[in-house]
């Protein structure tokens, strides 16, 4: 494994850290910068599962107080149990969507091409919407009811399509329901665990045959740069997002997906 094997995997795990809870698409870039830099990880999709378990791994951390609270108490009434619930109403249509087409999804939207075009029309579409949402009266995930729930869950669905981004969309169905930012933010990196952990368990078991040691230390520098990017990503984000919305996003979105538009023409 040569030190450029190493630099691309370092680049391509600070750049999943980076993209993946900021609505601008985490497997739209990774697919983007991979085209560019020619990156070639693992066989089987290996390396991009787990950098994507990196990236997990610090939302764990940055919730780690919630995430015991709610294992400790969410078997009796209370806002322990709302807040479960809500995930489990969520996490169901991205599971039962992903299982049924995960096949036809990767065998043909993921490709340039497709990403530059949702990268695109998402960015109109944030743009619009953080002019357009209602007013908010939802400002903890245990205020979120069944029905927003599910809704926020189908919208997670949609980003199944490359280069629309599982954060954005979440967030944004859920400010449309009356969420504010902030709960909206942590409500779609919580959300993040079970469903990131079940996209990632499935694909590892339909690459289990081609799991070996090769490509370890791309592998390990990729997941410990998502990781920790990730973790400062998700606290200022957090910390951030009230104060600046979700527009500047909208408009970066648009530009890069332009921008590679022009790249796709003249390459």
């Amino acid at each position: 494994m040569s030190f450029a094997d190493l630099l691309s995997a370092l680049a391509m795990g600070v750049l999943e850290g980076l993209t993946e809870f900021l609505p601008i698409s985490s497997t739209g870039h990774l697919i983007l910068l991979g085209e560019l830099i020619g990156f070639h990880g693992p066989p089987g999709k290996v390396f991009e599962i787990s950098i994507q378990l990196g990236a997990i791994l610090a939302v764990v951390v940055v919730f780690w107080r919630t995430l015991l609270d709610l294992a400790l108490r969410f078997w009796r009434p209370g806002r322990e149990r709302f807040y479960v619930t809500n995930l489990l109403l969520a996490f169901l249509p991205a599971m039962l969507i992903g299982a049924t087409l995960h096949e036809t999804i990767t065998g043909v939207l993921f490709s340039p091409w497709v990403v530059s075009f949702a990268l695109i029309i998402g960015g109109v579409v944030i743009i619009l919407l953080e002019r357009l949402r209602p007013a908010p009266n939802i400002h903890s995930v245990p205020e979120i009811g069944p029905l927003t729930a599910l809704l926020v869950g189908f919208g997670q669905a949609l980003a199944m399509i490359p280069g629309t981004s599982r954060s954005g969309a979440t967030i944004i169905t859920a400010l449309l329901l009356g969420v504010d930012r902030r709960t909206a933010a942590e409500f779609s990196f919580v959300l993040a665990i079970p469903t990131m952990l079940a996209a990632s368990a499935y694909s590892l078991l339909k690459v289990r045959h081609e799991l070996a040691l090769e490509g370890l230390g791309q592998i390990a520098v990729g997941f410990v740069a998502a990781f920790i990017v990730a973790l400062v990503t998700v606290r200022w984000v957090l910390s951030a997002i009230t104060r600046i919305g979700f527009t500047p996003f909208g408009w970066y979105r648009i530009a890069l997906g332009a921008v590679m538009l022009v790249f796709l023409l003249l390459r």
